[in-house]
């Protein structure tokens, strides 16, 4: 009688497409969608509608599904997800998050938001102002949780604005717009209101394009004046 124990079999890799999906994932597949709408593989309803998708995609496979039709996406089946962007020079540390605890928070003025920002009001008040930022990515996704609190969302009104969240006895509102630019920076809002208040709109009168169109007058003006010395 043979009394040796069946060897053991090895337990099966677990499907990468059941994994759940990480902020890098899903940079890695907004990417390649606004590489996509770039070449006209995509139509700016087309692009909109998916990135909704990947923002609320729990798992890798489910972002696959964005992308499976795009050649862009074997070329990076192969090999592992590539490291999300950075901007050159250091990230100020306030652009990553922005907290209110019994007080008030606000970021204004010309300021350079990172890809995704944090921002919580608990009995507090915030407020993000996108109006006359630098944006260094085409996609800013803002978090926000508001506690007894306030969170106001502001950015210019040819900008792309889109909303993912819910409240709990409290209001979250975002003031969905569509830039007929295609280029135009992206901001997503999403986060919940506990007894308080979320909101986001567009400031209108404040273009992107004039915000740049200073900066590029400033810059020619100082040209000149230093070529005329």
């Amino acid at each position: 009688m043979d009394l040796q124990k069946p060897a053991r079999t090895q337990d099966a890799a677990p499907d990468v497409s059941a994994l759940r999906a990480s902020d890098a994932d899903r940079d890695r597949v907004a990417d390649i969608l606004r590489e996509a709408l770039a070449e006209g593989r995509l139509t700016a309803d087309e692009h909109a509608e998916r990135v909704d998708g990947v923002l609320n995609a729990k798992t890798v496979g489910e972002l696959e599904v964005f992308v499976r039709d795009l050649p862009a996406a074997h070329r990076h089946a192969s090999g592992p997800a590539p490291v999300p962007s950075r901007p050159t020079g250091e990230i100020p540390a306030e652009s990553d998050n922005v907290v209110a605890v019994l007080s008030s928070a606000v970021r204004r003025g010309r300021w350079r938001p990172g890809r995704r920002l944090h921002a919580y009001a608990v009995f507090g008040s915030v407020e993000i102002d996108l109006s006359e930022a630098i944006f260094e990515y085409q996609q800013v996704v803002i978090k926000a949780v508001s506690v007894f609190g306030d969170v106001q969302v502001r950015v210019p009104e040819n900008v792309t604005l889109r909303g993912s969240g819910g409240g709990v006895l409290g209001n979250f509102e975002v003031a969905a717009l569509d830039s007929p630019q295609t280029d135009a920076p992206v901001v997503y809002i999403e986060g919940w209101a506990v007894l308080g208040n979320v909101e986001a709109r567009p400031r209108r009168g404040k273009l992107v394009e004039d915000i740049m169109g200073r900066v590029h007058d400033k810059i020619d003006r100082t040209l000149r004046k230093h070529l005329d010395r």
